[in-house]
């Protein structure tokens, strides 16, 4: 890198280490060889109008001296910045990344480069350090004093009055005065100098951090943000001014924008001389022709709008940097101009999986200092876990990502609440708008996953709480977080999203703060816990049928949804037919019965076995076989209950499908909290149940010798269970199958038949579907006769819309990595039409390459094709490089793609589906199968990677999913984290968890630490998560013989 001179810098400025690393390089990436020779000083002005002088050499590319500054600022995020310069004809331009520097700036000691935001994101939640959003700030600051930023005058007083609160602080109408007298932010500032001192007075307490979000928030919505107007003239000679942006090419006469035309509508863009061409994709339902022609002043400025015209389509669109084109033997014809730096999707990658250190830095223009440290610093628990410290609660925000919302706020003593309302905690106020109180528009979403992530929406409205002192805006989280919930302990309602997009004035109480996660009551000490750890027993045996009390805790829970919660809804109503009633409801009510009683036995038996009865003998109470062969007995006086469990299953969904009034009646009552899975889910528990007990007992056999006194029961007691397991194997897999079916039919749209006799479902996921268009992010779902793939879009149940089918019947797979010249990437050829995917990696490639092949075994053994699956959507047949149409989603499903959980419905935005797609993974059915096999129940001891103590949580694994309680009494879960994509480890030395029994879970910048009471407790626990976090490969081969029948 070239040399810097030793005076002040920005960095040391700024309060900042040197030379703390390159901004546009990879993790592992070292930076280009710098040339040797001559060294230049070139001049860079700043954003906050300072002057540095970079010496570097002259025969070095551009790149050098950009990573220079970068690495001078220590900003991560340099990718969204560049340098420009006028050039010889006093055109500014950018400068070029790959060409040396001498052969762009002419005379250097006489040029002044300035360093500017170049790309502005959709959304500024997608910057994830606080540097780069302070220099965005600067970057709005500097627009509208030059009048780029044209808007009306309340928001430029708003936009002001931010500005004043992030350089000299809290509100004192003196000190506004004589700020503004000496700065001047806007032309005609005078004017609107009352406007700026009443908004200024409604941010007392807003740090420099939340300022600089709040302005951007305030500025991203104005037409005019980010916009560089070029002048231009149409065919007809009327003069317009042409720019680009994220979305594509914006059309504007004057400062009003008159038209635009997204990347998505774009075929090709050229220049021709002075003539700027954009072809456009073929649209029947379009006025414009296939290709428009603006004329421009000169040649220069064509070519200089053409190049940031595709380096914009190659930032927000491409997944990586595009690749040199080969060069030409003979002669070129064209520009060899191309995209240099990493694409956006690169930045938020490598931001968030946390490649870079944080480093301190002070504003220049502040007045009161904005450090990057602890204490602004998000925390790994993110909103859905803030600290469980006795004194405070610490509001944090996901993904890493440094908000200046996030901040401590001291709650003291825990105000009294209502009686009868124990569960209900009180939440900070969020802060009003000074602009008459009114909700901003809801915001574009992040394109990020996920981060958006996966909590059961429930549809309760929070009830009035008293206010805390205000922590500030609550809307600067740039991610959903992982683990949502809501102020009454249920999980996030669909109207209270954990996302950027509340406006600072929502009335909503916050869904940052529950009863679960800040219950100052709740966190036992560790030496509490030691000294009750002490006084159990230590026999795995007692362990494995205290396992047996936990999850019978659960099971009666599952039940209950049916006997006590479903059924009186029920009663209230009149929506479900005698008949059915009478199926369902006599069938699972001797089941309650009888389990309740099985509880009973067993936890009294643990009582006597731990020393807490009064019962002088306790040899002849240390097992459990006796318990269980004695209730596996009376089970099998049961089984004519559970034969008619598929039958209920059946008959339900048969009814749903023929009344409108009975689907929206249970669909009504999936969103009560207490329905934490599928309504269909409970009906197949018990026949899940019978599979826990033959686990637990085979556990027991092979743990005891055979000349122990509790063998034998054991023994017996697995071979009655195995005989009930054995008799119902064969129904349960069919309704396995056909529950599901009946479950993904409601997560798709544009289907007729999903469910037909024969069909078995075998693996669904994400896989970026290459088109036309580049590659599309895609939801495909296999079964054994066809592949479907889909796209989620806007619908108001976040549904996934199928976009085609292929027939499995002929079809070849084959891997296409060097043809495509995209990673992990295959070609589906069918009968009619073939399509080309990419997988997230190596290994979903092989699962899917795996489960695809067996699929189109099955169908080729089958009698014929696959029947007709789609209500209506044309054949997908074109190649990528063709002008593709079959995919037909708007602008806005493409945006849908990528959008974060915030932007889901109540109902359907929180299925398995949805997880894989934001996680950008799949899952087999026999992912699912083992799911159901592994189920656990117990107390955890939770801690967080920046908290001191440990937290005792109730915790059910079911369903790929840790669902948190307060205890087991709760009815329903305060929150829940999915674990697909997770990875499962334990902690290093150098993470100082200086206790036994701890795992660890981490995705991303996420890290949780959970603890158990006993080795044979934290090995189930990594056992059963293991299986949820690393997925099975091949999902279960049926035979033709065996294709599931209803």
């Amino acid at each position: 890198m070239g040399e810097i001179e030793q005076r002040p810098t920005p960095g040391s400025r700024l309060g900042a280490p040197e030379n703390s690393g390159i901004s546009t390089l990879e993790r592992g990436q070292k930076p280009p060889p710098t040339p040797s020779g001559k060294l230049v000083s070139i001049k860079i002005q700043m954003l906050d109008d300072t002057q540095e002088a970079f010496e570097v050499p002259q025969r070095a590319p551009g790149k050098v001296l950009l990573d220079a500054v970068c690495s001078h600022l220590n900003l991560v995020e340099g990718d969204y910045f560049g340098l420009e310069f006028p050039d010889h004809k006093k055109i500014t331009v950018w400068l070029d990344l790959l060409k040396p520097i001498v052969k762009q700036i002419r005379r250097p000691k006489h040029v002044v480069v300035r360093f500017v935001v170049k790309f502005f994101p959709p959304d500024h939640t997608q910057l994830q350090e606080e540097l780069t959003r302070y220099l965005f700030a600067l970057q709005v600051k500097q627009d509208l004093a030059q009048g780029r930023l044209t808007c009306n005058d309340t928001s430029a007083a708003l936009l002001i009055s931010h500005i004043v609160q992030s350089e000299i602080g809290d509100f004192d109408e003196t000190l506004d005065r004589e700020h503004l007298a000496k700065n001047k932010y806007v032309p005609q500032q005078d004017a609107l100098e009352d406007k700026i001192v009443e908004f200024h007075h409604n941010h007392i307490g807003q740090t420099p951090a939340e300022s600089d979000f709040q302005l951007l928030e305030i500025a991203r919505r104005l037409e005019m943000y980010g916009i560089r107007l070029h002048p231009a003239k149409d065919r007809e000679g009327t003069k317009i001014n042409l720019a680009v942006a994220n979305t594509g090419i914006l059309v504007f006469q004057g400062f009003t924008k008159i038209n635009a035309f997204n990347w998505a509508k774009v075929r090709k863009l050229s220049f021709k001389r002075k003539r700027f061409l954009i072809k456009l994709r073929p649209d029947a339902n379009s006025a414009y022709q296939d290709t428009l022609e603006f004329l421009m002043a000169s040649r220069d400025f064509c070519k200089s709008f053409w190049k940031i015209c595709v380096e914009h389509h190659a930032f927000f669109r491409l997944f990586e940097e595009p690749k040199p084109k080969p060069k030409p033997v003979l002669f070129s014809r064209g520009s060899s101009f191309r995209f240099s730096g990493r694409t956006q999707k690169q930045v938020l990658d490598y931001v968030k999986e946390g490649g870079h250190k944080k480093v301190q830095f002070e504003r220049k223009h502040s007045k009161i200092h904005s450090i990057r440290s602890l204490a602004s610093q998000p925390t790994e628990l993110s909103s859905e876990a803030p600290d469980q410290s006795q004194q405070s609660a610490s509001l944090t925000f996901g993904e890493g990502a440094e908000s200046p919302g996030a901040q401590s706020c001291q709650l003291g003593k825990e105000p009294k609440l209502p009686p009868g309302e124990p569960g209900l905690h009180p939440s900070p106020t969020p802060r009003r708008s000074p602009a008459g109180n009114k909700p901003a528009d809801r915001a574009a979403s992040a394109p990020t996953e996920e981060e958006e992530e996966v909590v059961k929406d429930r549809t309760q409205q929070s009830k009035p709480q008293p206010p805390l002192p205000s922590t500030g805006s609550l809307t600067g989280s740039p991610h959903l977080s992982e683990l949502s919930v809501n102020s009454q302990g249920g999980a996030a309602p669909a109207n209270v999203t954990l996302s950027p997009n509340l406006s600072p004035d929502t009335k909503q109480a916050s869904p940052l703060i529950s009863p679960l996660l800040n219950d100052q009551a709740c966190p036992r000490t560790d030496d509490e816990d030691e000294g009750r750890r002490k006084r159990f027993p230590t026999d795995k045996a007692y362990f494995i049928a205290k396992e047996v009390s936990t999850t019978e805790r659960t099971y009666l829970k599952d039940l209950e949804v049916i006997t006590s919660w479903f059924q009186s809804t029920v009663s209230k109503e009149e929506s479900m037919p005698e008949a059915l009633k009478s199926l369902i409801f006599p069938n699972f009510e001797p089941l309650h019965k009888f389990h309740t009683s099985f509880l009973k036995e067993i936890e009294q038996r643990l009582a006597l076995w731990e020393g807490r009865s009064n019962a002088q003998i306790r040899g002849d109470y240390q097992r459990i076989g006796d318990v269980m062969l004695k209730n596996i007995q009376g089970m099998k006086h049961l089984a004519a209950h559970l034969w008619k469990h598929g039958e209920a299953l059946e008959a339900l969904e048969n009814g749903i499908k023929s009344s409108r009034r009975l689907e929206n009646f249970c669909r009504d009552f999936e969103l009560q909290k207490v329905c934490y899975l599928p309504l269909n889910t409970f009906l197949l528990r018990p026949l899940h149940r019978l599979m826990h007990y033959k686990q637990v007992l085979e556990r027991l056999c092979k743990h005891y010798p055979p000349s122990h006194h509790d063998f034998r029961d054991c023994r017996a007691a697995l071979a009655e269970i195995t005989e009930m397991v054995a008799q119902l194997h064969g129904t349960m897999i069919k309704m396995e199958n056909f529950q599901k079916l009946h479950e993904l039919k409601k997560d798709l749209i544009g289907i007729d038949n999903l469910v037909v006799p024969g069909r078995e479902f075998i693996r669904l996921g994400s896989l970026s579907k290459l088109s036309g268009k580049g590659l599309q992010q895609r939801m495909f779902f296999l079964f054994n006769d066809v592949l479907l793939y889909t796209s989620r879009g806007l619908t108001a149940s976040n549904q996934f819309k199928v976009h085609g089918q292929l027939p499995l019947y002929g079809m070849t797979i084959e891997e296409s990595e060097d043809e495509w010249g995209v990673p992990h990437c295959l070609t589906l050829r069918g009968q009619r039409q073939s399509i080309i995917v990419a997988a997230s990696s190596r290994s979903e490639m092989e699962k899917w390459v795996e489960d695809i092949q067996m699929a189109i075994d099955l169908a080729e053994k089958s009698s014929g094709p696959a029947p007709e699956l789609l209500a209506s959507s044309p054949p997908d047949n074109k190649s990528p490089d063709e002008a593709t149409s079959a995919d037909q989603e708007s602008e806005d499903d493409l945006s849908a793609s990528r959008t974060s959980l915030e932007r889901q419905a109540p109902h359907r935005g929180n299925t398995m589906v949805h997880v894989c797609w934001h996680r950008n993974t799949s899952v087999s059915m026999v992912d699912f199968s083992i799911a159901v096999e592994n189920q656990l129940s117990g107390n955890l001891l939770r801690k967080f990677k920046n908290s001191n103590g440990w937290q005792k949580l109730w915790v059910v694994f079911t369903n790929f999913c840790l669902f948190f309680y307060k205890s087991h009494q709760d009815n329903h879960p305060l929150a829940s984290l999915p674990l697909l994509g997770y990875s499962l480890t334990i902690p290093s030395e150098s993470e100082n968890i200086h206790k036994d029994h701890v795992f660890k879970l981490h995705f991303k910048s996420h890290v949780y630490y959970f603890r158990a009471e006993s080795e044979y407790t934290f090995e189930r626990w990594m056992e059963v998560i293991r299986s949820a976090t690393s997925s099975s490969s091949r999902a279960p081969v049926l035979s033709h013989k065996e294709s599931l029948v209803y």
